[in-house]
C-alpha cells in the first residue's frame, strides 16, 4: 500500500478519499486554490499545497502544478475524483512519466472509452448490446440525414467528446436536423474542443442504469449491481438509487455479464461505470463508460458494503481488490442519494452561491451524509454547485423513501438556496414511489 498520496481534487469527493486513505494508513496531500483555502478538506488532510487562483484553469486543471505538488511532498499517487482531471489520459500520462501512480485506468483506456464513437464500435465488436446508430463519425447533414432516414426519426446527435448533455440533441423532424446538428457541433468544439458527432436512434422513455465495475490485475473482474439515474434536469443526475426498481434478477444478471465482458474488452482497470439505457420492453444498450468513481458510487456502497475507493487504492497499489471472493454481488436493502446543490429550483434551478449560516445534517439509522461544509463556509461560484450528498438505506425501498424524507426534512442549510425542497417533491410524486421514473421525469411529472 502507498504510504502517501495526493488527491487532485476539492470539496466532498476530496474529503471521501481522504477519509478511505486515512482507513487504511495512508497520509493525504490536499491541493487548493486560494478561493479553497479555508475548505474542510485542507484542513483534514496530512499536507496542503496552494496551486493557484480561484478559477480551475488556473489551478486545478494545471497538471504541472499538480505534479509538482507530488513530488515536492513525496506523494506516491494521484486520485483525480471525479471531473477536473479525473478522465484525462494526458494527466495519467504525465503521472506515469514521474513515477507516479495515477489512481485510475491507463491512458489507452481513458481515450479509448472516453471516445463515445470509438467506445461504442468496441463494444459492439465484443457482443455489448448497443442502439442503433452511425457507422462512424457523420461529418456533414447529409450523412446524417441518410442516417436519420434509414433508421426512422427520432434521432440523437451526440458529441463524440461529449459528456453531462453538451453536444448532444434530440431530432423529432426531419426539418429540424441541420440546425440541431450545427449546433450539437458548435457546442462540443465549444466545451471539449473537439466538434465530431455521431449519430444513434433515440430510444424513446428509456431508463438510465448503469452498473458499477472493479477490476484488479489478478485477473478479478466484477460487477458491483445496478444504479438507476433517470431522475436527471439536462441530461445532469439529480438522485440515484440502487436497486434499480425497473430490473428483474434475469435482467440484472444480463446486463452484469455485459458490463464485465466490457471490462475484459479494453483490459480496463480499477473503478469504472458502465452506462446503459433500458427501454419500457425491458432491452438495454450500451450508452457510455465513465472511467473514474462516480458522485452517486455511494448508494452502490450501501447495498454491497464495498468501499469502493478502498478497493481504488488498492488495486493502484498492486494489490487484489478484497471483495472479488463475492462475486456475482447481489443487492441488500436498498439505498436512495439525494445531490443537494446550491441551485434554486423555483428559479429553474438558478446557482447560488454565498456563505452558509446553519448547517445541521441529519442523522439516525441507515444515514449517510457526505459533505465538505460547515457553518460559516463560502460557496464559491467559480466551481461545480454539489455541496452535499444525503444517502439513506432501508431494508426494503419503501423504508429507503420514507427514511429519505425524515432526513431531508431534518436537513438544514440556510444562507443559500438549496435544492432540497425539489427532493421533498420528488419523493413524494406518485410516479417516483411507484419505481416509474423515467429520464423525461421532470418534464412529465413535476409540472411547474
Amino acid at each position: 500500500m502507498f504510504d502517501k498520496i495526493l488527491v487532485a481534487n476539492r470539496g466532498e469527493v476530496a474529503l471521501r478519499v481522504m477519509r478511505a486513505a486515512r482507513e487504511l494508513g495512508v497520509k493525504t496531500v490536499a491541493v487548493y486554490s486560494t478561493e479553497d483555502a479555508n475548505t474542510l478538506p485542507v484542513a483534514y488532510a496530512d499536507e496542503a499545497v496552494c496551486i493557484g487562483p480561484a478559477p480551475a484553469a488556473q489551478s486545478y486543471l494545471l497538471m504541472e502544478s499538480i505534479i509538482q505538488a507530488a513530488l515536492n511532498t513525496g506523494a506516491q499517487a494521484i486520485h483525480p475524483g471525479y471531473g477536473f482531471l479525473a478522465e484525462n489520459a494526458a494527466f495519467a500520462r504525465l503521472c506515469a512519466e514521474n513515477n507516479i501512480v495515477f489512481i485510475g485506468p491507463s491512458p489507452e483506456c481513458i481515450e479509448s472509452m472516453g471516445d463515445k464513437a470509438t467506445a461504442r464500435e468496441t463494444m459492439m465488436a465484443c457482443g455489448v448490446p448497443t442502439v442503433p446508430g452511425s457507422d462512424g463519425l457523420v461529418d456533414t447533414v447529409e450523412a446524417a440525414a441518410a442516417f436519420a432516414d434509414k433508421v426512422g426519426y427520432p434521432v440523437l446527435i451526440k458529441a463524440s467528446a461529449g459528456g453531462g448533455g453538451k453536444g448532444m440533441r434530440e431530432v423529432h423532424d426531419p426539418a429540424d436536423l441541420e440546425t440541431q446538428y450545427k449546433a450539437a457541433r458548435l457546442e462540443a468544439g465549444a466545451a471539449f474542443g473537439n466538434d465530431t458527432v455521431y449519430l444513434e436512434k433515440l430510444v424513446l422513455r428509456p431508463r438510465h442504469v448503469e452498473i458499477q465495475v472493479l477490476a484488479d490485475d489478478f485477473g478479478n473482474r466484477v460487477a458491483l449491481c445496478e444504479r438507476d439515474c433517470s431522475i436527471q434536469r439536462r441530461h445532469q443526475k439529480l438522485l440515484e438509487e440502487a436497486p434499480s426498481p425497473a430490473l428483474d434478477e434475469e435482467t440484472r444478471r444480463a446486463m452484469g455479464v455485459a458490463a464485465v465482458k466490457a471490462v475484459r474488452a479494453v483490459d480496463y482497470r480499477n473503478a469504472g461505470t458502465i452506462e446503459f439505457l433500458l427501454d419500457t420492453d425491458g432491452r438495454f444498450y450500451f450508452m457510455e463508460m465513465n472511467t473514474r468513481v462516480q458522485v452517486e458510487h455511494p448508494v452502490t456502497e450501501e447495498i454491497t458494503g464495498v468501499d469502493i475507493i478502498k478497493e481504488q487504492l488498492r488495486i493502484a497499489a498492486g494489490e487484489p481488490m478484497t471483495c472479488a471472493d463475492r462475486a456475482p454481488f447481489s443487492p441488500y436493502g436498498h439505498a436512495i442519494e439525494f445531490r443537494i446543490n446550491a441551485e434554486d429550483p423555483a428559479h429553474d434551478f438558478r446557482p447560488c452561491p454565498g456563505t452558509i449560516t446553519k448547517f445541521i445534517v441529519p442523522g439516525g439509522p441507515g444515514v449517510r451524509v457526505e459533505s465538505y461544509l460547515q457553518q460559516g463556509a463560502t460557496i464559491s461560484p467559480f466551481y461545480d454547485s454539489l455541496v452535499a450528498k444525503l444517502v439513506v438505506w432501508g431494508a426494503t425501498r419503501q423504508e429507503a423513501i420514507a427514511r429519505g424524507k425524515r432526513a431531508l426534512t431534518e436537513f438544514k442549510i440556510e444562507g443559500i438556496e438549496t435544492t432540497i425542497p425539489f427532493h421533498l417533491k420528488v419523493i413524494d410524486n406518485a410516479a417516483f414511489v411507484a419505481g416509474q421514473a423515467y429520464t423525461d421525469f421532470i418534464e412529465t411529472e413535476m409540472g411547474d
